[in-house]
């Protein structure tokens, strides 16, 4: 059984009463269609899960279909990194295919829809046909070549194919009705001039489908039953229904179901937007951890299955709505919670030394061994030997040299745990020239080994640590919002306006517990009391914070009521 099997929303009860009805002979088969022109971000996760999780709740079959009709925008280094998010998400596609698959295809079905007069080589330009096509509410105008003899229109046409006319001199539109209260239906336009090298058939074609002509054509010649699209293209179903009834083909026939986007707050999936952040420097690239990307999102250390699992349970309607970011973090947070180890590690470091510590016949400070638990709630994960000394790091912000009220953390005399090793207490302090504390003084009860002290004294502060003389060098990436409100732009219709310029703090002195050199590239770990990191796939010793320990979409959750 699942995560998805017992998953219900308005397209799967489509799906289900299409098997019970018997319509496409108790087939299921989706596919999942992006343009290769861009990265993957977490709109799409919601796309691939409702179109791949579809099919796999059914017994059905999904495709991966590239939508390459646009030579000008496409690389192969999209469609790699597109295949290789749908398979970290969890999926697999039936098939991988091309919608230039069927550029030969849907050129004879355009000639067919010519030679039943029902499109025509307009030679209008790109301003002439917007304004002919009027507006809502105002009526369009038919172009002065919609009555071109059906002769001389498949005559163009072959020409066009041919190479014969410059880009945007001509174009084939449909030949519908340009009075239609639907827009899309206006005469909509299906193939245009463009002189361009396609990145998989060269220059075999210089006229190239639209979305539109491409799409539904394309369901039908693999047999898609269930062709699930985003809401924006609710008002271009009748469209899909059109072209579809006009052409030769079985009664069997694909249908399109749309749904709502998936939108989340803080950031924004405009692709030019993106764009524009990359292109300024804003962020490191499209797999920057602070960006809404996959790439981002599996560098930052977000786990497949917490993106599959919110994509599921946030459910699949027709409303547009925006998400909390705080409610996918919560998806995250439970899954690093279930699998991730811990660690120790000091973000900014205080150094922390123990006097009256022991020292072996040579003088050296004795070294003392813990055995922690790689993972408290999970007995399976193991132990691991932490090295303690005479010398420690802690957190300066552990230590506070006057304490306000309900500080328990360490300050002078006051006592408090050392995770997993002994009580000490906060004797005196140094600082530099400029007053900073740079070294705590403290001592240490020897009966209070493994935290407890034997006389049941209680302290009301456990605080991490670091062996100085075993930590390793760490830097880290802390991460804030991108965007400074929930909904970017809303204020000025900019998003960028309201960009986070200090999105992101890299802490480059930070220490860390020597296990945590064995960290593989990508692997999230847990530093106690601080939260979740991973460890970066290409700089050594570089951790991004994925997120805190705090929920704060529970506590966003109890203020709502």
């Amino acid at each position: 059984m699942t995560e998805l099997d017992a998953y219900s929303d308005f397209i799967r009860d489509r799906v289900r009463k299409d098997l019970e009805e018997g319509t496409y002979s108790g087939r299921v088969q989706t596919r999942f269609p992006p343009e290769p022109n861009g990265y993957l971000h977490i709109g799409h996760a919601k796309a691939i899960t409702v179109d791949f999780g579809t099919a796999e709740q059914f017994g059905g079959i999904c495709n991966l279909r590239l939508d390459d009709t646009n030579p000008d925008t496409e690389e192969t280094e999209y469609f790699t990194s597109i295949l290789a998010d749908i398979e970290w998400l969890g999926f697999h596609p039936a098939a991988v295919l091309h919608a230039s698959d069927y550029f030969g295809q849907l050129y004879e079905w355009a000639v067919h829809l010519i030679s039943q007069g029902l499109a025509y080589v307009d030679d209008s330009d790109t301003e002439t046909i917007s304004t002919q096509r009027g507006g809502f509410g105002k009526p369009g105008i038919d172009s002065p070549f919609r009555s071109r003899p059906i002769e001389e229109n498949l005559d163009l046409f072959a020409r066009m194919r041919a190479g014969e006319f410059p880009d945007g001199a001509k174009v084939l539109r449909a030949k519908i009705d340009m009075n239609h209260e639907n827009m899309a239906l206006r005469d909509p336009v299906m193939y245009r001039i463009r002189h361009s090298h396609h990145f998989r058939t060269g220059d075999q074609w210089c006229i190239y489908p639209t979305y539109d002509w491409a799409h539904g054509q394309s369901d039908a010649i693999e047999k898609v039953t269930h062709s699930i699209c985003t809401l924006e293209f609710d008002t271009h179903r009748p469209l899909y229904d059109w072209y579809l009834s006009k052409l030769p083909l079985p009664a069997e026939k694909p249908q399109q179901i749309e749904f709502a986007r998936l939108e989340l707050t803080h950031t924004v999936t405009s692709k030019r937007r993106l764009a524009t952040l990359v292109a300024e420097g804003t962020v490191d690239g499209w797999d920057d951890p602070r960006m809404p990307t996959l790439g981002g999102l599996r560098r930052r250390g977000y786990p497949a299955k917490a993106l599959r699992d919110f994509c599921i349970e946030i459910g699949t309607t027709r409303t547009n709505s925006r998400q909390n970011i705080e409610a996918l973090e919560s998806y995250v947070r439970r899954e690093l919670n279930a699998n991730a180890p811990r660690r120790m590690a000091v973000l900014r470091p205080l150094c922390l030394v123990i006097d009256g510590w022991p020292t072996d016949a040579d003088g050296s400070p004795v070294v003392e061994y813990f055995e922690v638990a790689n993972s408290p709630d999970n007995p399976e994960s193991g132990t691991r030997q932490v090295a303690f000394t005479g010398e420690l790091f802690i957190e300066a912000e552990d230590f506070a040299e006057v304490p306000p009220p309900k500080f328990f953390r360490l300050s002078i005399g006051r006592e408090v745990r050392l995770r997993g090793a002994y009580l000490v207490t906060a004797t005196s302090l140094e600082t530099d020239a400029a007053g900073n504390v740079t070294v705590v003084h403290a001592s240490y009860d020897p009966e209070s080994r493994g935290g407890d002290a034997p006389d049941g004294r209680k302290v009301k502060s456990t605080m991490h640590w670091v062996s100085a003389p075993h930590a390793i060098d760490i830097t880290v990436a802390l991460y804030d919002r991108l965007f400074t409100t929930p909904v970017p732009g809303e204020a000025t219709g900019e998003p960028l306006d309201d960009l986070n310029r200090n999105s992101r703090e890299l802490l480059a002195g930070s220490k860390a517990e020597s296990a945590l050199a064995g960290t593989a590239p990508g692997e999230v770990v847990q530093f106690e009391r601080l939260g979740y990191f991973a460890a970066d796939g290409e700089t050594p010793a570089l951790f991004h914070r994925t997120v805190g320990l705090r929920d704060e979409w529970a506590a966003i959750q109890r203020r709502l009521g």
